[in-house]
């Protein structure tokens, strides 16, 4: 109670020493140029602040009361562009750069131009697109500034519970697909790891790895990728940074219940700017306290310089790492079978980075990007008997492997008349290693000590090198005397040294096609075909059998078809409302030799350590609608809902599709935010997603092996039969936000999790024990035998409800 009376006071007192000024600035460029626009008009709506670019594109705006606002660009032969709900504060320079697009000529009408400010559409990309800006990301409820998470409120994605991962994890899943089918974009460099504690072979984990203090938006498209984009199945995300400032050294600190961040930025040279920032998690301290068995203990770092070498010349610098260690430790109330089966868990600790220079040269009508990037990711996970760490005679997992990317790309952007194109190229060097010892049994005998079945241990070691490389085309025109079609299309092709046919470019042929029909000035057709590819992962291209032979080089590039229709409807100028349907088919899936089944229908956790063989046979396709409703802040509210429908299945060796372990069928989110005044903000956010599907436990295998074993044995011969329970959350938030004259404060209250919804997840096969731990119950008294015929089987489920509050503050100085 004191300290909440101490923060009122402080609040008080803040807001009576306020002076509410703040200013924003940045650059306009041309999108397909990326050349500078003078004489663009800036202005925020609802106010007389407004200004124009100079000769060099740059703006400013000083001397605006802090608050939230709409921020316009308007220039002849271009869309408007309308940021939304931007938060200018005094603590900081509010530093926004923007990128227009050229209007076709039919729709140069004001009352038309208007509308399509909320446009988040590209000519090469009509549908299939969402974009949040970094306020949305930073307010977002129990979003807790990770993007991983808060992307999960987008139509169509799944995860974090709702898509069949679990709760905890950023696993990120998209109509239907795996959440290794996504590919990750960090101002034009590719990052494979975006999380903490990543699964091999996927990016999901428990937390995010990217600093929201940098971001500028993230925009996701689900479908109809451009063709300078590779090994993407499912979608591409790009986040886009925003440059330091380049006035003077200024920088935030936050910090939450779960971590403690800080970022600075300024000026380094007269032509260069940075931002560099630090975080600490204490996610183990708050997790502890509440007594949840994980323990998540992480840092991550990250940096970003800017230097305009000349007029037409820039060269970006960036950098992204993270060191993590997790374990579980059985909470105070906890059963000793629960405690039992939570001891048998790996601990795990990984590192990874991604370091890269991009530098974009101006040309006649376009420009240059050459990108040269380095990724490395190393992961090590021990698991012994129960109450055993350390002693190897108990080991019952350990693996160490690492993997490391070194990429090219380069490429070229024009527009010429009512033609714009692109080339590029694409060449990386990858390293994967891998060494691996797994028990895959454990040694029982009787009760007179005789043994019954010998302990199995695999142990496999590979080491991988292997060159990638690939090119693209891709070309958009406007056609009509009005320009009300707009048709994109490209094609791109890779090839590997991996596979012992990967240099057959002509099996890895990916066309593309969209367009856009402008039916009426304010609603659009849209419409997208695409075939695409995605090199499997290193886990099975590295795998080897005990005489060193990769088994699975002769695998295929998975292949996945899309086709895309929708309706994009923009019936006022911060409304905006989109229709689509999608149905994706797969080919060359990989399937597991050793049990037939599609490992789509295996888990979100599959490729996680490598020891499979599989075969490039297996089908799928997902299939579904989804509706999309933005409302963008006009007066003091805001608004987002999405709801979407789908399948998604997938085949064996047997060719009967099955539903996939993210197959919930629904999904659905609404984000609802009101400005209350005097810097008040009140934001609450509801996800709600169907029952995934899981495989039950075969109970006469699963009692006779489970001593050697120790986990159940799964009926496949039921695969995905059983639904889980319904997913559902509510997450609310509340700010306050103070200004001084050189300082800005933001306090905060989240609550995830506020109905104390029970989490749903697959339930765990063990045996009962006794209460003191130190065995088996049994049905006769007597010891446990090595069939488990007297052993009393139970499943143990996570059925504990569980709030999560957080109460923080950032300071910008």
């Amino acid at each position: 109670m004191r300290i909440a009376t101490l923060l009122l006071l402080l609040l008080f007192s803040l807001r009576a020493l306020a002076q509410n000024t703040a200013t924003v600035a940045g650059t306009v460029r041309d999108r397909a140029t990326q050349e500078a626009l003078p004489g663009v008009s800036i202005t925020l709506e609802g106010t007389d602040f407004g200004t124009a670019t100079d000769a060099e594109g740059r703006y400013r705006l000083t001397g605006v009361p802090a608050g939230a606002y709409n921020l316009r660009a308007t220039f002849v032969g271009y869309d408007p562009l309308v940021r939304s709900n931007i938060a200018l504060s005094s603590g900081n320079v509010n530093t926004l750069n923007l990128e227009l697009n050229t209007v076709p000529q039919a729709l140069g009408e004001v009352t038309v131009t208007a509308n399509r400010a909320i446009r988040v559409a590209t000519a090469e990309t009509p549908l299939s697109v969402q974009r949040l800006t970094t306020e949305e990301i930073k307010s977002n409820p129990g979003g807790n500034f990770d993007i991983s998470r808060v992307v999960q409120s987008l139509p169509g994605v799944g995860g974090g519970g709702s898509g069949g991962t679990a709760g905890f994890r950023n696993d990120i899943i998209i109509r239907g697909g795996a959440p290794n089918e996504n590919v990750y974009y960090l101002d034009g460099i590719e990052v494979p790891v975006i999380n903490h504690f990543p699964t091999q072979g996927s990016a999901g984990g428990p937390a995010g790895i990217l600093n929201v203090s940098f971001i500028e938006d993230v925009t996701l498209s689900s479908s109809a990728f451009q063709a300078r984009y590779d090994n993407a199945l499912s979608s591409v995300l790009q986040f886009r940074q925003r440059d330091g400032n380049s006035e003077r050294i200024q920088g935030n600190l936050r910090t939450s219940g779960t971590e403690v961040a800080a970022t600075l930025e300024g000026p380094l040279t007269g032509n260069t700017t940075f931002l560099a920032s630090a975080r600490r998690s204490y996610l183990q301290v708050l997790f502890k306290l509440i007594d949840l068995p994980i323990r998540p203990d992480f840092y991550d770092f990250q940096f970003k310089t800017t230097t305009k070498l000349s007029e037409k010349t820039t060269l970006t610098s960036l950098g992204l790492g993270a060191i993590d260690h997790f374990e579980i430790v059985p909470p105070k109330k906890s059963s000793p079978s629960k405690e039992y089966v939570l001891r048998s868990n790996p601990t795990i600790d990984q590192w990874n980075y991604t370091v890269g220079l991009n530098l974009r040269h101006l040309v006649e009508n376009g420009f240059v990007n050459v990108a040269l990037s380095r990724t490395q990711q190393h992961s090590a996970a021990d698991a012994f008997e129960y109450g055993y760490t350390g002693d190897e005679s108990r080991r019952k997992l350990g693996a160490r492997s690492g993997e490391t990317e070194n990429k090219l790309r380069a490429d070229v952007n024009k527009r010429v008349g009512r033609w714009q194109y692109s080339y590029g190229t694409v060449i990386q060097l990858q390293h994967y290693d891998n060494d691996l010892t797994q028990r895959l049994r454990s040694e029982v005998r009787d009760a007179s000590g005789q043994l019954v079945s010998p302990a199995v241990t695999v142990r496999f070691k590979t080491d991988l090198d292997f060159l990638r490389y690939g090119a693209f085309v891709q070309a958009t025109r406007t056609y009509g005397a009005t320009s009300r079609l707009t048709v994109s299309a490209g094609i791109r092709t890779d090839g590997t040294t991996a596979l012992t046919e990967g240099y057959r470019l002509d099996r890895t042929l990916s066309p593309r096609a969209s367009l856009s029909y402008a039916l009426l000035p304010t609603l659009n057709l849209n419409a997208s075909l695409g075939r695409y590819f995605k090199i499997p992962p290193s886990t099975i291209l590295g795998y080897r059998a005990p005489n060193g032979a990769r088994v699975n080089s002769d695998s295929r590039y998975i292949r996945s078809d899309h086709a895309v229709a929708g309706l994009e409807w923009l019936p006022g100028k911060a409304t905006r409302f989109t229709l689509e349907g999608f149905y994706k088919k797969y080919a060359y899936y990989p399937v597991s030799v050793r049990n037939s089944i599609s490992l789509a229908n295996l888990g979100g956790d599959f490729n996680a350590i490598g020891n499979e063989a599989v075969t490039s046979t297996g089908q799928g396709r997902a299939y579904g609608a989804e509706a999309f409703f933005q409302q963008k802040l006009s007066g003091k509210l805001f608004a987002i809902v999405s709801l979407t429908g789908f399948r998604s299945e997938f085949s064996g060796v047997n060719g009967i599709y099955k539903p996939t372990a993210w197959d919930t069928r629904f999904l659905g989110s609404a984000l609802l935010g009101y400005q209350l005044g005097r810097g008040w903000e009140l934001g609450a956010k509801y996800r709600v997603g169907g029952g995934a599907p899981y495989t039950p436990y075969d109970e006469a295998a699963s009692r006779a092996s489970y001593q050697a074993v120790g986990t159940g044995i799964l009926d496949y011969s039921q695969l995905n039969t059983r639904r889980l329970g319904g997913f559902q959350q509510l997450d609310l938030r509340l700010d306050k936000k103070v200004n001084l004259r050189r300082l800005s404060f933001d306090f905060y209250v989240d609550v995830q999790n506020a109905l104390l919804a029970k989490p749903v997840s697959v339930p765990s096969y063990t045996f009962d024990r006794l209460p003191d731990n130190s065995g088996y119950v049994t049905t006769d008294g007597q010891p446990l035998r090595p069939d488990g015929s007297n052993a009393v089987p139970i499943l143990l489920g996570d059925s504990d409800a569980l709030v999560v509050p957080t109460i923080g503050f950032i300071v910008e100085f």
